[in-house]
């Protein structure tokens, strides 16, 4: 556990821009002071002597299948919910959770416990309401009403362009969208149509530049696994450039091979590093195939893959752009205050991170849940 007042020594600190060495005041969950030297006494403070180790805001996921994906394999292929444990040993301080392919029996309302769980223990939690549906699978019976009743939603789900999508034609997607955009606007969330992306680029892109020529602004559509297939690829970085956001899963599935590849091909594109963002589809379900093909079992996918596309970009680009697409972008991006960043009035989550930019430390509003490479809080369930 983690006194109430934390001061971080000289830290090498990346805001996720990079300030250099840094003392870092830490009280009430919350980031109170970011100076070069700091003189604070206070009964009862910790104090972690980074030793010139990077620290930068936890990440942010917004795609975690916390209830557990999968399914598509019969009875026995659902897979396991998340644990804590998971998103302390990922350094994933912050996440949006998400249902699949499954609107049978993954209820939203199971969701929305399994968020507010995972709060109480310790992250920030909100999430997607639906699945691949549509019509979407809602609690209260509407898309507008579950962003604009449960603070926790930001927004809807959906599948596109994908053999198990309900193939929404444009006009039902454009109504979506109007429905998300009038919840956001008397709620304050923006609201956001979040689109699983299957291989099939017309039916997705054309829908949605549709919308924004029927007035309904790109910010309001975020397709996500947009490198799995090069045509989906294409079009969502033109959709990018065009004013949009576009997200790239870490978990696999990448055309080019990694995340952090596809990352790179979308910049040289022209695509701006705030519109783009990575996510894990982590908890959902990995087949593996033998060399026939044939599957032969399945595996649960990590999220600490998010953390993996962080250091891949790092080597090319160094860390400072490599934090931005899991700190400040996704949290511009959602519209979450006081995420994302080591700044002063901001929540106190923060990684440290080794010379070779792994976990050492890991606090979820300055509560310390990694120490020394090892968790050591679990949530109510874990050994």
């Amino acid at each position: 556990m983690t006194s109430p007042v934390l001061l971080v020594r000289n830290a090498d600190v990346y805001a996720p821009e990079h300030l250099g060495q840094r003392d870092i005041l830490i009280a009430g969950g919350k980031i109170v002071a970011v100076e070069e030297k700091l003189d604070v006494s206070v009964p009862g403070m910790e104090t972690l002597d980074a030793a010139g180790r990077r620290v930068a805001p936890g990440l942010i996921d917004q795609h975690i299948h916390v209830t557990g994906g999968g399914g598509e394999g019969g009875w026995a292929s659902r897979c396991p919910e998340m644990n804590f444990s998971a998103l302390a040993g990922a350094g994933v301080t912050t996440f949006v959770g998400v249902s699949g392919t499954d609107s049978m029996s993954r209820s939203i309302e199971n969701l929305l416990a399994k968020v507010r769980g995972l709060t109480v223990e310790g992250a920030s939690g909100w999430m997607w309401t639906s699945n691949y549906a549509f019509p979407p699978t809602t609690i209260t019976g509407s898309a507008k009403m579950d962003i604009f009743t449960i603070p926790e939603c930001l927004g809807v789900k959906i599948a596109m362009g994908d053999h198990r999508a309900s193939f929404p034609t444009p006009d039902e997607v454009l109504r979506l969208l109007s429905e998300i955009r009038i919840a956001g606007m008397l709620t304050g969330k923006t609201g956001f149509l979040h689109i699983h992306c299957g291989n099939f680029a017309a039916d997705i892109f054309d829908a949605l530049e549709y919308a924004v020529r029927r007035g309904i602004p790109a910010k309001h559509s975020r397709p996500t696994h947009v490198a799995r297939h090069p045509e989906v690829f294409e079009r969502a970085c033109a959709f990018a450039k065009a004013g949009g956001f576009i997200d790239i899963t870490t978990g696999g599935g990448c055309y080019q091979g990694s995340a952090a590849k596809a990352f790179l091909d979308a910049l040289e594109k022209g695509v701006p590093v705030e519109h783009l963002t990575f996510s894990s589809d982590g908890q959902g379900s990995m087949p593996r195939f033998n060399d026939a093909g044939e599957m032969v079992g399945f595996g649960v996918g990590s999220i600490k893959c998010d953390l993996e596309a962080v250091q891949a970009v790092a080597a090319e680009l160094g860390l400072e752009t490599a934090l931005k697409p899991m700190t400040t972008s996704i949290a511009d991006a959602l519209g979450l205050p006081g995420k994302g960043r080591v700044a002063v009035g901001c929540d106190a989550d923060l990684i440290v991170l080794n010379d070779a930019l792994a976990l050492d430390e890991v606090f979820m509003k300055g509560r310390g849940v990694m120490r020394e490479g090892k968790v050591v809080v679990k949530g109510a369930f874990e050994e």
